[in-house]
């Protein structure tokens, strides 16, 4: 736990806190609360943060989805699961989802089934199946996509 600090201090960090990163509430909450911050002042401060435009669900649900599928190459459960974790309205992770490009996905699909094929290509048929497999799944791509792009393997 932090020292407690005045009103106005934990109004300044928190909009720093939010400027040079997309938040949503959950994190704001969760770093306001290391601060010992009192009941009015998380309320007040949240709803503060939410009228100046520092605090967007919406945006940040968008630009969380559009950095994770590009930078992390997470398929669209992996985005939703994070999303909820992070407890995001149906509504909001919907809006988030709906930034990925059908075209892009597919292609980013594509590629990266392309990269770990080879990455292990030395390995039997059935070894390399499961690894590319696995690798997709934990990164949130749909199974019934993996299934019939491996099942073109030879």
């Amino acid at each position: 736990m932090k020292n407690k600090l005045s009103y106005n201090e934990l109004k300044f960090k928190m909009q720093y806190f939010c400027s040079y990163q997309e938040r949503c509430h959950y994190e704001v909450l969760k770093k306001i609360n290391s601060y010992n911050a009192t009941y009015d002042e998380k309320e007040s401060l949240i709803s503060e943060l939410i009228n100046e435009d520092y605090l967007n669900e919406t945006r940040f649900a968008k630009s969380f989805s559009r950095g994770k599928f590009k930078f992390k190459n997470w398929g669209r459960n992996r985005i939703k699961l994070e999303l909820k974790r992070r407890k995001l309205s149906d509504r909001n992770i919907e809006l988030g989802l709906s930034e990925l490009d059908e075209n892009d996905y597919e292609e980013k699909f594509c590629n990266l089934f392309q990269r770990i094929n080879n990455k292990y290509k030395n390995l039997n048929i059935m070894t390399r199946k499961k690894k590319i497999f696995d690798y997709l799944v934990y990164r949130g791509w749909e199974k019934d996509k993996i299934f019939n792009k491996i099942n073109e393997l030879q």
